[in-house]
């Protein structure tokens, strides 16, 4: 019998800024689907289990500290916001293990992270990315249209890859 695998689904964005905190939302959703409904009053609580194999896990940014949390997983979807660069609404991408230098002190990639993961820690899970369309990013809880209407698709895409 095959052990089951543990699976993270991370999410970043800053929920304060519209369609940039389409993870939340997707996070949440998922949450739901599992009954466990999120509080947005405690979105950056660490863990949160989902079930014995599956966990959610949100912040503002991708931090060094995930690196550790990621190496206990075989699986791992980050979520995260797009503009108008990404062509697709909804990509989902393959992520490598790689440094990956940014002009910025605060930002942090997902493949940075995993390579973090498998340098300090000898392991990293394999990972996707779900970046999601944003087109408003003015200060609101809210999703536009647009972008909600795509965090429900990228739930359902998100819940058949977990069954």
């Amino acid at each position: 019998m095959r052990k089951k695998e543990k699976i993270i689904i991370l999410g970043f964005g800053n929920p304060d800024r519209g369609d940039d905190g389409v993870a939340w939302h997707v996070l949440a959703g998922i949450a739901k689907r599992f009954g466990q409904p999120l509080a947005y009053e405690g979105i950056e609580s660490g863990l949160v289990n989902l079930s014995k194999d599956i966990h959610l896990w949100f912040n503002l940014q991708l931090i060094p500290e995930v690196a550790e949390e990621l190496a206990a997983y075989q699986q791992a979807i980050f979520i995260d916001a797009h503009t108008a660069e990404i062509k697709e609404e909804i990509k989902i991408s393959p992520i490598e293990p790689e440094f990956q230098n940014s002009p910025f002190t605060h930002h942090l990639t997902a493949a940075s992270c995993l390579s973090l993961s498998k340098t300090l820690y000898g392991k990293y899970p394999k990972s996707i990315l779900v970046s999601i369309r944003g087109y408003d990013f003015s200060f609101s809880h809210d999703l536009s249209q647009k972008t909600k209407g795509l965090a429900e698709k990228a739930i359902e895409m998100i819940m058949k890859r977990l069954n």
